[in-house]
């Protein structure tokens, strides 16, 4: 990828995870598969945004085949069952992200990124600082694993377009197509976002020593650590 692909790839990427979870709670509330579509499109553009910059052409051939295979499930009831997909198979692969991570000879994803922080190696940190960062990245790959399973099981209940539903029955417990997406692309938002508000102001408790003044220079020096070093975490 060319430097001006890799300077839109990243705030591409931060706005289509922005516009994802609205469409895909519309499209909960709007009921018809056109919303669905556009929300499961936004996804396949995430994914494959990297190829289409570079511009490499088995990226560019897969994306159009999937935007065309979206196009025509507009119309049928699968956009829907489709949609309550993501939530499930993105936690739980986050997830598995964390906990691999853990494995030797790897690095914890958070020893890293606090490692990077600090502008040192992660077995340069200080050894309560790593054991603390080794186990936030077993929480959160626990945290992934069970907002994987409550959606998974939401998903299950759904009605009309859960997969009980789809599959002939009626569960005893059901949920709208609208409390689910409350939860799938609302609130499983907040749950992280709460995870991480209440670990950030417990690392600042724990250690006092730290390379930011603050929660918006914490995020200031996450970002600083540029594209190469996020593009290899994520490799």
């Amino acid at each position: 990828m060319n430097d001006l692909g890799s300077r839109i790839s990243a705030p591409a990427r931060v706005l289509l995870a922005i516009a994802y979870p609205l469409l895909a709670h519309w499209a909960s509330h709007d009921g018809g598969g056109v919303w669905a579509a556009l929300a499961l499109a936004d996804l396949v553009v995430f994914v494959t945004i990297d190829g289409l910059l570079a511009p490499r052409l088995l990226p560019w051939i897969a994306t159009a085949a999937l935007l065309a295979a979206l196009a025509l499930s507009a119309a049928t009831p699968y956009a829907q069952v489709l949609l309550l997909a993501p939530p499930v198979l993105f936690n739980a692969w986050l997830s598995w992200w964390f906990a691999r991570s853990l494995r030797a000879p790897r690095q914890g994803l958070i020893t890293r990124i606090v490692a990077g922080l600090y502008g040192c190696a992660p077995d340069e940190l200080a050894p309560d600082l790593y054991r603390y960062t080794r186990r936030l990245t077993a929480v959160w790959a626990g945290v992934l694993a069970l907002l994987a399973v409550v959606n998974g099981a939401l998903a299950t209940i759904a009605v009309p377009d859960g997969f009980l539903f789809r599959l002939g029955y009626t569960p005893a417990l059901a949920i709208s197509r609208e409390q689910w997406s409350w939860f799938a692309n609302i609130f499983n938002y907040g749950v992280v976002g709460g995870v991480f508000a209440v670990e950030y102001l417990v690392r600042r408790r724990l250690f006092k020593d730290r390379p930011e003044k603050g929660f918006i220079d914490f995020f200031r020096k996450m970002a600083q650590l540029g594209p190469k070093f996020w593009k290899e975490l994520f490799s």
